[in-house]
């Protein structure tokens, strides 16, 4: 009986890779904040008690965060994600050179999130997010997203578990 129970766990058994094997040693961090001159607190208090409540660590920078401080918090906590919000509709502008920077760093593969009202004028949420894309985001949300879909993604791509 013994052996017939160890070959079945030894087959159901799956090879994980050593960066899954550590992401699931430790919680899992984000760091979050509010980029550039943008002072819209409510929603940044918001993300971080929603990402709490879901199991994550959250770093939260609060507002006015230069792209600087939100790599160096990232490399201090030895973040899996940042997690970037912008209202005033001048991200496009305080995100130029985000993941250039993010790669000088050491940071390369670190997933980049941002959502909001992040461009001045009217454009459509597609081109809007064609544009943050290119600039090495990894995902992007317009104003009003669903924090569930957002939480659904970053639970994916970082390979969370339930």
């Amino acid at each position: 009986m013994l052996v017939i129970v160890g070959r079945t766990c030894y087959d159901s058994i799956r090879v994980i890779t050593e960066e899954e094997r550590l992401i699931s040693m430790r919680q899992t961090t984000l760091v979050l904040g509010v980029i550039g001159a943008d002072v819209h607190a409510v929603g940044n208090r918001i993300l971080e008690h929603f990402f709490k409540e879901a199991g994550f660590k959250v770093v939260n920078l609060g507002v006015m965060v230069s792209q600087e401080e939100f790599i160096d918090a990232a490399i201090e906590s030895a973040a899996d994600a940042i997690v970037v919000s912008s209202l005033y509709g001048h991200g496009e502008i305080d995100c130029r050179g985000f993941r250039q920077k993010c790669y000088e760093a050491g940071l390369k593969n670190i997933p980049l999130y941002i959502g909001g009202n992040l461009v001045v004028g009217k454009a459509s949420f597609e081109e809007v997010e064609k544009r943050f894309l290119e600039m090495g985001f990894t995902r992007v949300y317009p104003p009003g997203a669903s924090l569930d879909a957002a939480l659904a993604d970053i639970k994916k791509d970082l390979g969370v578990r339930e």
